[in-house]
């Protein structure tokens, strides 16, 4: 700094001494820069900087020069929908062939994080699974220590005994109740179906928003929430996993329950997005157009595929990745519905009339693609699939026309002279042999036997309908066994165990229990008035009866009968929403055992006549304890009281001048009221 020329030079003997900036002896400086200098080293430069948005595409083909430009076509065509690519580069070797990766750089770098998490593990065809990451990843992995160390391992939690309601001893069946409390605020109660009376297990308030729906094998129960929904098991009903889909209006599981499918509004049409159960993880999502309430879903019985309806094609996906089978839709022109086999891997599916060529009807093997069946139909209207439960028959129902209209533009189509065909699909037969049946008249439901070789059918008009029984075997065109006539039922409900059947009107609320294995013996004609639901337990033992507040505001609630049609419990229950019986999983034993079974049934019958008698006997005997205990304590209460109302009798005289009431009369007393003021306050408000 420079003098002003009016300064004096300092004294000598007033010149300061200079700051001294060593260390003293014996100084350890163990303060890292790190500490001293943390907001500067923090700006420093990296060598990540300005590659946030690039990522690294791994174990892309190798091509020649001259296929590299249509690579790079393939490449940004499938990152094109996420992501826009500012710049690409594919390193090539000495002779211009590509060495397996790219860098490439994107607008942004979310869209870099959006295009790995989409693209990691994406199959490019059969020899090539894109391996997508950050640039800046590179440097987490290069710190990845030398020396491995295993992971700290975890106690093992059983998954909430999730199958107890399998282990009881009298192998009693479970069913739950809903019924709406208040707005989006619905109670479910668990049962257990005990004799004589059911047991409750479990109440749970304001379980779900709407209702509850019960896994196919009876593990998990789902609800219903505004986030989303969750699953419940275990015998406390605790929760299993939650699936975050707002606005879920249904589900469906997986036949094996691996898998969970939620459906879900939104602005462009109805998400879908496909859950593993185990996991909670999201497997696959799509959002189809409109906003159908019918799942757009088919599952194979093995949880193997999954399958949906495209245009003229079949998209069927392999679990657990999803992807396309053979990474292809298999094209089928003018399809316009399919279904698979409940016990093996086939689909059946049927393709309308076009340019004079026949509807058809085929069979086909999958993963092979391998069509085992094909059945060619005129004159089709439309057409439904209807699978036996065992996989042993396939009925297609074919509506069909005697003559066809339209109008100048093809856009009215009249279809008149309606007849019907039952095309009957022998499936477990040489060939897959076809029997057809015929029915002029309108068709209102068709129903398989579910363990049997048995289907029957409602057809005329609404009120005064028919009901035939035909039986289907091996080479023989189905016979008609019976004929109902004059029958006022519109729904078919068969028995789990087949044999017996529920005809019902889900209009006015009448049934008819009928035997079919007793020359169609009508056991039974119950009514329950509006009821609109009816449900099979799963042995086939018992049949309830349900009207929902869903559908009517008065006398809602449910009934219990026999397979037979004798009713057991009336339940009347406000705002009663739904029952359902808990599904049980298949039987582990072989056909052959299960015909042992049979075969010796009669040894048992003295069996299980006793324990009946004594489980009468000790509900009896439980009864009367339990009211001789009330009656004791009733009994014990009152002398109490006498005793008491004795010890004041001299407090009665004192009050009473004297008197003696407790043998008087009431009725030559007089009642008088008599009103005063007790009290009077005055509050000054200010």
């Amino acid at each position: 700094m420079a003098k002003k020329k009016s300064e004096e030079p300092p004294a000598e003997g007033d010149v300061e001494e200079e700051p001294n900036f060593e260390d003293p002896e014996g100084y350890v400086d163990d303060i890292s820069d790190e500490e001293l200098l943390a907001d500067k080293l923090a700006q420093r430069p990296s060598e990540a900087d300005g590659v946030e948005s690039v990522v690294v595409v791994d174990n892309i083909p190798k091509v020649e020069p001259s296929r590299l430009e249509k690579l790079k076509a393939v490449i940004s065509k499938i990152f094109a929908n996420v992501g826009e690519i500012v710049n690409a580069v594919y390193p090539t070797d000495e002779e211009g062939k590509t060495k397996g990766y790219a860098f490439m750089e994107f607008k942004n770098a979310a869209q870099a994080e959006d295009i790995v998490e989409k693209f990691n593990n994406h199959r490019l065809d059969k020899c090539h699974t894109l391996a997508v990451n950050l640039f800046t990843d590179f440097q987490k992995y290069k710190n990845i220590p030398d020396k491995w160390e295993p992971p700290t391992p975890q106690p093992f939690k059983i998954q909430n005994d999730l199958y107890s309601f399998l282990m009881d001893p009298d192998a009693y069946d479970q069913y739950c109740v809903a019924a709406e409390t208040a707005p989006n605020s619905v109670q479910v109660a668990f049962w257990q179906n005990t004799l004589p009376e059911p047991t409750e297990l479990e109440t749970r308030e304001s379980f779900t928003d709407t209702f509850v729906k019960w896994s196919p094998l009876g593990t998990y129960v789902v609800t219903f929430h505004k986030p989303g929904v969750a699953i419940w098991g275990g015998s406390k009903f605790t929760r299993i996993q939650r699936f975050p889909h707002p606005g879920t209006q249904f589900v469906e599981f997986s036949p094996c329950e691996n898998y969970l499918v939620t459906y879900g509004p939104t602005p462009t049409g109805q998400k879908v997005i496909i859950w593993d159960i185990r996991s909670g993880a999201e497997k696959r999502s799509f959002v189809a157009d409109g906003m159908s309430m019918l799942s757009m879903f088919r599952w194979s019985h093995d949880d193997k595929y999954v399958a949906r309806l495209g245009d003229n094609s079949i998209h069927i996906y392999e679990t657990p990745l999803f992807y396309l089978l053979d990474l292809k839709s298999i094209k089928i022109p003018g399809i316009r519905g399919f279904s698979w086999s409940p016990t093996d891997n086939v689909i059946a599916y049927w393709v309308e009339e076009q340019n004079q060529i026949p509807a058809r009807v085929t069979l086909m093997e999958i993963p092979k693609k391998r069509e085992i069946r094909n059945k060619n139909l005129f004159h089709v209207a439309d057409s439904k699939l209807h699978w036996q439960k065992s996989g042993d028959y396939l009925c297609v129902k074919v509506d069909r026309y005697m003559k066809l209209k339209k109008d100048k533009k093809d856009c009215d189509v009249k279809f008149l002279g309606m007849f019907y065909n039952f095309e009957i699909f022998h499936m477990r037969e040489k060939e897959i042999p076809v029997d057809s049946v015929e029915i002029r008249e309108l068709i209102l439901s068709f129903a398989w036997e579910p363990i049997g070789n048995k289907f029957a059918i409602i057809h005329g008009e609404a009120n005064n309908s028919n009901v035939s029984f035909y039986e289907v075997s091996d080479g023989v065109k189905p016979t008609l066994v019976k004929k109902l006539e004059k029958k006022s039922c519109t729904h078919l409900f068969w028995s789990p165990r087949g044999k017996f059947i529920v005809m019902a009107n889900l209009t006015m609320g009448t049934f008819e229990f009928v035997d079919t294995s007793n020359n169609f013996l009508i056991t039974a004609s119950p009514d329950h008035f509006r009821a609109s639901e009816v449900e099979w337990d799963p042995t086939g033992r018992y049949v309830v009866t349900g009207v929902s507040s869903w559908k009517v505001k008065e006398d809602t609630g449910f009934n219990m009968y026999t397979f037979q049609g004798r009713i057991i419990r009336r339940n009347i229950l406000k705002n009663f929403v739904q029952f359902l019986w808990r599904p049980r999983p298949a039987t582990l034993l072989s056909e052959e055992e299960q015909k042992e079974i049979y075969k010796s049934l009669k040894k048992y019958y003295a069996i299980f006549e006793q324990k009946d008698r004594l489980r009468l006997t000790r509900a009896s005997k439980e009864l009367l304890e339990k009211r001789a205990q009330l009656r004791e304590q009733f009994l014990e209460y009152r002398n109490k009281r006498v005793v008491e109302w004795k010890d004041q009798k001299q407090r009665r005289l004192q009050l009473r001048n004297l008197i003696d009431t407790d043998n008087l009369e009431t009725e030559e007393v007089d009642e008088e009221v008599v009103e005063f003021l007790v009290k009077e306050e005055i509050t000054l408000l200010e």
